[in-house]
């Protein structure tokens, strides 16, 4: 038997498969990832604060200051170390609630969901439903990518891109941050495909959608800030747009912003007036990017009629 040609391998339905595989390990990554960042992070702080030369540089302290922030970095340290390794592969998936380790067929994407109720087999714990979720919503993107670009390279660049985006946008649901992690290699990704014309997109085209997208949100936050002092936006933001602009060309900034805008702003009016979100509380914007992204990515021709750009 030979191998399988292109027209298989990135067809719908091999790369919806596909999808639903990534999507398992997705799953994995917007649980893992910010934990792994926020360990990172702490361990930083925990240096920072035994840096007996930078506290007196910054605060001027005492040495008794010194000593008890020292100390305070010393324990955070400790705690830091104590907690059990973690990576993206280790350890394996198991239940929260009673640390169940899952069975291969238990992990089997959408399925082993269904077969096991959405319910722990070992407690009866209720497993999120979220899981199979974001399992189902991958393999439809990369099916989606499969129809849209057809046996080409395309089809393999925008279900990377997909992965990237899917993970960023539930990332930033549950935690608002944007990891660099899956912002710059979207950004990486969208220069190198259009420098290797594996997307319809030219490169000095990708390149303003990467510069474009990065500084018109700073603009726009750093205009806020002036206006009203405080940061309307993270910088995460700023590099998922660019990493957008990177992959669909500058011509689709305008579409992803106005329509992230759109949804973005009634969804918050929603969750400030029916849900009593507090006004001072940061609402992420990372997930209405991600769906103007999505949506000018399979509609960017009918999208561009609405706006027409010379």
């Amino acid at each position: 038997m030979g191998v399988p040609s292109a027209e298989v391998l990135l067809s719908p339905w091999v790369l919806g498969l596909l999808g639903l595989v990534i999507g398992s390990f997705l799953n994995v990554v917007i649980h893992r990832l910010p934990q792994l960042l926020e360990r990172e992070w702490l361990g930083d702080a925990a240096g920072y604060l035994q840096d007996e030369a930078a506290i007196g540089r910054v605060l001027g302290s005492s040495p008794q200051r010194t000593a008890e922030l020292g100390r305070q970095g010393a324990a955070l340290a400790a705690d830091v170390q104590a907690l059990p390794a973690m990576s993206l592969s280790r350890p394996r998936s198991r239940c929260p609630q009673c640390g169940h380790q899952l069975a291969w067929h238990e992990n089997i994407p959408l399925l082993g969901w269904l077969r096991l109720g959405g319910k722990c087999s070992a407690c009866g714990t209720r497993i999120s439903a979220r899981y199979p979720i974001v399992e189902a919503l991958t393999g439809l993107l990369f099916a989606g990518a499969g129809w849209l670009a057809g046996p080409t390279p395309a089809a393999a660049v925008y279900c990377l891109a997909l992965a990237l985006l899917v993970a960023a946008a539930f990332i930033d649901l549950d935690t608002t941050l944007l990891p660099d992690d899956l912002t710059l290699p979207l950004i990486g990704l969208g220069l190198v495909a259009a420098w290797l014309t594996w997307t319809p997109v030219a490169l000095p085209d990708a390149a303003l959608g990467a510069f474009f997208g990065y500084f018109s949100l700073w603009f726009v936050a750093f205009v806020y800030k002036l206006v009203r002092g405080v940061q309307g936006m993270a910088e995460g933001d700023f590099k998922l747009l660019a990493g957008l602009g990177a992959l669909l060309g500058w011509q689709a900034l305008p579409s992803i912003i106005l329509l992230s805008s759109a949804v973005g702003a009634v969804v918050g009016i929603f969750m400030i007036v029916a849900r009593g979100h507090g006004r001072n509380v940061p609402i992420p914007f990372g997930p209405y990017l991600v769906g103007g992204g999505v949506c000018a990515l399979f509609f960017g021709t009918q999208l561009s009629q609405l706006w027409p750009i010379p």
